[in-house]
């Protein structure tokens, strides 16, 4: 699938890959930016995996400027909701149910580190390089803020947020934001991906969501909710179909 700043493959696993494809301009993100994964959103079905990458040297180096500088015209209303339309974008990335991978290929700047922080895993050459840059430019990380947050820890955000400062690969794991650095980073993610398809892929999506769950409430209604989340895999076709084949000695539906 070819859109207007991105190309979507999937390949016969249903292994799916976003390619940001603006190199000249560093993928940066503006509004076809967000419309192209929507509609890759869309047309996710079937798909088990998805991984995001950069054409060229870049990953994504965040919001495209002239873009922004386009906003300063409108109204706060309109500012508001074109600002609102990257995080319902951010957002749906975050909670899709099915396993995201980041495959940084170089450097990763502002909402590139967002889109980064919103998938599962993140993967990076040793030779990119991250930085949060929005307070350079007198701006924050407003929508991304959540994310990187949630990725990094808030000790973490406040040393990288408020100086812009540029980080290493290294420096990214340390942090917590890249889950491995590797020279051959196709070969890391498809051990991740090939782990991966052995699950059943409604599992994965409950899971992920119980992930989410868990780790927003507290105690009493985490224990209700691990209640009901474990009767229901019981009652899924998938989780019985998981449980015959192991008895049975034979694999299940989903890995012929």
């Amino acid at each position: 699938m070819d859109l207007r700043q991105t190309r979507f493959e999937v390949d016969d696993r249903g292994v799916g890959t976003v390619t940001f494809d603006r190199p000249e301009k560093h993928n940066v993100m503006n509004d076809e930016f967000m419309a192209d994964l929507h509609e890759v959103m869309d047309a996710l079905d079937g798909v088990r995996a998805l991984i995001l990458t950069g054409a060229g040297e870049s990953f994504c180096a965040g919001g495209d400027l002239t873009w922004m500088q386009r906003q300063m015209d409108l109204t706060r209303a309109e500012r508001v909701e074109n600002s609102g339309a990257l995080a319902t974008m951010l957002r749906r990335l975050d909670t899709l149910p099915l396993l995201t991978i980041a495959r940084v290929n170089g450097q990763a700047f502002g909402g590139g580190v967002g889109m980064i922080a919103v998938c599962d895993m993140a993967f990076a050459v040793p030779t990119a390089r991250f930085a949060l840059t929005e307070v350079s430019l007198g701006l924050g990380p407003s929508n991304i803020s959540p994310f990187v947050v949630r990725r990094m820890g808030a000790a973490n955000a406040r040393r990288t947020f408020l100086n812009a400062r540029m980080m290493d690969a290294a420096m990214a794991q340390r942090l917590g934001l890249i889950t491995e650095v590797h020279d051959d980073v196709d070969a890391a993610i498809e051990v991740e991906v090939a782990s991966l398809l052995r699950c059943g892929p409604e599992a994965v999506a409950a899971t992920k969501r119980l992930i989410e769950f868990v780790d927003t409430h507290d105690a009493d209604e985490n224990a209700a909710y691990t209640a009901v989340d474990l009767a229901d895999a019981w009652d899924r076709a998938e989780g019985q179909e998981g449980i015959a084949a192991f008895l049975e000695k034979r694999s299940p539906y989903w890995r012929e």
